[in-house]
């Protein structure tokens, strides 16, 4: 093994050079325990990696006695670059691992002790719920509803709190036929997963920490193995991994205790280090539990605590936003970021009419942005839920935005979202059998894939479309539940079909989502995500009933082509990166020059679930915060003045959280029936719920940059010089072309509404 320069010739001063004074007394503190309180960009990272040099490069342990924990893969690889930076291959020897792999090191070496073969197969998510799917159904636990989805939620939550199944059968209300159905599912789940020789994600740690407390010499070896360990973003630990992080730093029985040959005394247990920020603790939702590093000090007496708050990313103005938002919070460490980079400018606000209002906004700034020289991979869009992608990615689109969800599906690839529309499509063509397909066990009616098989290829025999056979089921000798589960399914389809000459495309997909029961099994689950597979469809209804406002004389057919248009519409590839789009619980971590925080209205952040929840309002402060804390340079903060709730619009009121950001760190922007003119300042506050300052017009309800006014401009090639008519913008002429059709995009200069870049297929323009 080679040995680096810094490890053989240990320079302190080296390694300590450019740290803050409070980064320097973290690398170089020596107790039990140390919490390193690290606010947004202070350098935590840095601080982790510099301690665990400092440690080896004083000789204080070998690599091999120090754990270092993180949460992803990603954070565990970056830092294992950094450590590799400064010690070169003396690294290799330290434990730098996330909860689950140090747990599977840790299970291969001792699974036999609890009946499992050394090569025990770990089952994913989706292993998970092919099992639960098959014990649902085996138990006729469908009868109460009950998805592998939500199952699989329920049992893992009780996991991560280190609930066994007999415990939680013990627990169970025996007049629940839900919870007694569940408690019978995780016993076989479990049962199945013995069989099988396997773990599944949740079982690895709390497997672990069954093994350190059901065999203390086990405890007792890897207690002696690591002196030193270290837990990142440790106010995201949910109570298993916290009880992981006990077992391995309590005392040693005395029984298997170790002399220390330095001092001749009983070997004290491992140090402790941990990092995090109770102020972006912001995933209570998966079991996080905050109080893991609100309540350290108690849990191991005579800890340090060290604050560190120089923040090496964003600009004063935007910290002091930040730390006037956070300071709502009760209970928290007092601590206030700040910044030697200057003032920077104030953060920019903009209130729209609607979300499209809001929308365009975002992508007009992204275009100035851009034209100024700012890529578009410095540029980044918060949202608190997926459903507010759609308005931005159809203005994106028009605007020749390049973009990615990330994290995310894009709206109209969404697996519910595609759904619906297999009923749409399935009544508008007969023909389309893929849709047919897609549609026939969804939400589940009991039709598997043999019998879909089996229509299929009846179907085919006979010449037929999938859609014809389902009125011949009768002929295909099933039995009397599929038979009548096809036969419902088919006069369903028949029943919406009836509609497209008589209803509007919305009510056309609200029938179809309330009588397929797709939205019931939906808002019915247990699985936290189908909440926001529910937003999703309540959003694609705005999108039907914004179609028919602005068509009215618009049918089912007529809203599939301009779907069609936005959903397929080609992607569109810069040199400079795409623009990011993210939910907020996404973004935490990540940082951006360009950040762009929309939707801050009450219901969404805070989330109108939130409001039901002991603390939610308090979490979603921080995950506001965390929002925030991401920008460098920029900060973008936007809401609309009314927002579409299944096909309603209501009148949005400013987020509580806006008024506590000072008003002189705020440049409020025009609203969207003023851009172009003189600019007028606007600040929104929740005390006038009335209206929005002396503001003489109503806020509107409809807005022209629906989809409805997306069309198809197949064969349409625009020249420099010619001259156009937008729907929205009015006319313009053309200055720049790039690209060719049907990828073309033209600049276009509109006079006193700006200079626009448009993707020319499917923006409303003509030429003149």
């Amino acid at each position: 093994m080679t040995t680096p320069e810094l490890f053989s010739s240990f320079n302190e001063a080296r390694l300590l050079e450019g740290l803050n004074a409070q980064q320097r007394e973290a690398v170089l503190y020596r107790g039990r325990a140390l919490l390193i309180v690290a606010g947004a960009g202070s350098g935590k990272t840095s601080v982790l990696t510099k301690r665990i040099a400092h440690l080896l490069g004083m000789k204080e342990a070998w690599p091999s006695q120090i754990l270092a924990i993180t949460f992803t893969n990603k954070a565990a690889a970056e830092m294992r670059h950094r450590v590799r930076d400064l010690l070169g291959g003396e690294a290799d020897g330290i434990w730098l691992k996330t909860f689950h792999s140090a747990c599977v090191a840790i299970l291969r070496r001792e699974s036999e002790r609890l009946g499992h073969d050394p090569n025990f197969t770990i089952y994913d998510s989706g292993d998970s719920r092919a099992i639960f799917k098959r014990l649902i159904k085996d138990l006729g636990a469908d009868l109460h509803k009950l998805t592998p989805a939500g199952v699989s939620s329920v049992i893992s939550n009780a996991k991560n709190e280190l609930i066994d199944a007999d415990e939680f059968a013990r627990n169970a209300d025996p007049t629940d036929p839900v919870q007694r159905a569940i408690a019978s599912i995780y016993s076989s789940y479990q049962s199945e997963l013995r069989r099988n020789n396997a773990f599944d994600f949740d079982d690895l740690i709390g497997e672990t920490v069954h093994l350190f407390r059901a065999f203390p010499a086990v405890a007792a070896q890897y207690q002696r193995k690591f002196r030193h360990i270290l837990v990142d973003e440790y106010q995201d630990t949910n109570h298993a991994q916290y009880a992981l992080v006990r077992e391995l730093t309590k005392p040693l029985p005395a029984e298997y205790a170790d002399i220390d040959p330095r001092t001749g005394e009983i070997m004290q247990p491992a140090s402790l280090t941990v990092v995090g920020d109770s102020d972006q603790s912001i995933y209570a939702f998966r079991g996080a539990d905050i109080r893991n590093i609100s309540e350290f000090e108690k849990d191991f007496a005579g800890a340090k605590t060290i604050l560190l708050e120089q923040n090496y990313r964003s600009t004063n103005n935007i910290l002091k936003a930040a730390n006037a938002v956070i300071g709502n919070n009760f209970d928290r460490p007092n601590k206030n970021l700040w910044s030697d980079k200057g003032d920077g400018e104030k953060i920019v606000g903009y209130t729209g009419y609607s979300g499209h209002d809001e929308a365009q906004f975002i992508a007009d700034e992204i275009n100035d942005l851009h034209r100024a020289g700012v890529d578009y991979r410095d540029i980044a869009v918060f949202y608190r839920t997926n459903s507010q992608t759609r308005a931005l990615e159809e203005i994106f689109i028009r605007s020749a935005l390049p973009y990615r969800v990330v994290g995310g599906t894009k709206f109209y690839e969404r697996a519910e979202i595609k759904d619906a529309f297999g009923y749409l499509v399935a009544i508008s063509n007969r023909k389309d059998d893929l849709a047919i397909r897609r549609i026939l066990n969804v939400p589940k009616r009991g039709i598997g894939d043999a019998t879909e098989t089996q229509i299929a290829s009846y179907a085919e025999k006979n010449d037929l479309s999938v859609r014809e056979v389902l009125s011949h089921v009768g002929e295909m000798g099933f039995g009397p539940k599929i038979t009548g589960a096809v036969t419902q399914l088919a006069d369903l389809l028949n029943e919406l079909e009836a509609m497209i000459e008589t209803s509007t495309v919305d009510e056309i997909l609200r029938t179809a989502l309330q009588r397929s029961g797709l939205l019931d099994a939906l808002k019915a689950s247990r699985d936290p995500q189908d909440e926001a597979r529910v937003e999703n469809l309540e959003e694609l209804v705005n999108v039907a009933k914004e179609f028919q406002r602005n068509n009215p004389e618009g049918k089912l057919p007529d809203f599939l082509n301009e779907v069609a248009l936005v959903a397929a519409a080609d992607d569109i590839d810069d040199e400079s990166g795409t623009v990011s789009l993210m939910t907020l619980h996404t973004a935490k971590g990540l940082e951006y020059d360009v950040v762009f925080l929309t939707g801050i209205e009450e219901g969404l952040l805070p989330h109108k679930m939130s409001f039901l929840v002991p603390g939610g309002t308090a979490e979603e402060r921080r995950l506001f915060y965390v929002g925030i804390t991401r920008a460098r340079k920029k900060l973008h903060i936007s809401l609309a003045l009314s927002r579409s709730t299944f096909g309603e619009t209501d009148s949005a009121l400013p987020s509580r959280f806006l008024s506590e950001v000072p008003d002189e760190l705020i440049a409020w922007r025009e609203t969207g029936a003023n851009r172009g003119g003189a600019p007028r300042q606007f600040r929104p506050s929740i005390a006038d719920t009335t209206g929005y300052g002396n503001r003489e017009e109503k806020p509107k309800t409809e807005w022209k940059g629906a989809i409805s006014s997306v069309r198809n401009n197949e064969g349409l090639v625009l020249e420099v010089g010619d001259s156009i008519e937008h729907d929205d913008f009015g006319r313009g002429k053309v200055i720049s072309i790039g690209g060719v059709a049907p990828r073309q995009t033209a600049e276009i200069n509109f006079g006193s509404r700006g200079v626009k870049r448009l993707l020319v297929k499917v923006a409303p323009i003509k030429k003149l």
